[in-house]
């Protein structure tokens, strides 16, 4: 149950985060006061700051770099509509980029990666279920983006189901921490604080999804670990 703490642990960081928002705000304190100035200077910049912005994000996505910097940076710069509507196509990109190279390359560059346990645990469903397994990987935060990125592209998962997956299991994520980045600079409506904490709750929910649901040739108590009921590991079918 290691993963559940550190899950526990994520949340609780998150709502502290918007704890200390929220009574800054209500203070008429701002802990970070230039970051108004930072995103008049990136809207001076006309539409060069969005495509430097995304062309850094896919730069930086393929490779195994932490997207959640971009995702702050997405609010903190863009607002809280339009830094998640940037970043979830940064995402997007990186992904297919990512997806692409795998595929082309023939997965020699990852592949020697792909025979851990987990990583067999992950293959196994992205090869069986489709749309839903990546939604649902997408939703667990402990899936780094771009280890799943590579894993697809060694899968059989079709492209279109890896895109829309990507797409849906991306986007609470990414619109709740969008708005935290937002909210720093004292712009954020307290409906958006709303909405990222709904988007939080359904990343919870997609955890528990992909938790509890089997592949057909497997037993219940299977878990990512890749060590069943009786502490084997699974066959890398």
């Amino acid at each position: 149950m290691r993963w559940w703490r550190f899950l526990l642990g994520c949340l609780g960081l998150v709502l502290a985060a918007a704890l200390v928002v929220l009574v800054a705000r209500s203070l008429g304190l701002s802990a970070f006061p230039r970051f108004g100035e930072l995103r008049r200077a990136v809207e001076s910049a006309g539409l060069w700051g969005p495509v430097v912005f995304v062309l850094l994000q896919v730069a930086l996505n393929v490779p195994p770099f932490p997207r959640t910097v971009f995702t702050v940076s997405a609010g903190v710069l863009f607002g809280a509509v339009g830094g998640a509507a940037l970043t979830l196509f940064a995402t997007a990109l990186s992904a297919v980029v990512a997806f692409a190279l795998v595929r082309a390359t023939g997965g020699g560059l990852v592949a020697r990666y792909a025979r851990h346990p987990r990583a067999v645990w992950v293959r196994r469903r992205l090869d069986h279920h489709g749309v839903l397994a990546v939604t649902s990987l997408r939703l667990i935060p402990m899936v780094p983006f771009a280890v799943l990125n590579y894993l697809s592209g060694l899968s059989q998962v079709r492209f279109w189901p890896y895109l829309v997956g990507t797409v849906i299991g991306s986007a609470p994520s990414t619109i709740a921490v969008v708005a935290l980045g937002d909210a720093v600079t004292g712009h954020v409506p307290p409906a958006l604080l709303l909405v990222s904490g709904i988007c939080a709750v359904l990343g919870l929910g997609g955890v528990l999804l992909a938790a509890r649901r089997p592949l057909p040739d497997e037993p219940d108590g299977v878990t990512p670990g890749g060590a069943g009921p009786t502490g084997t590991a699974p066959p890398a079918g």
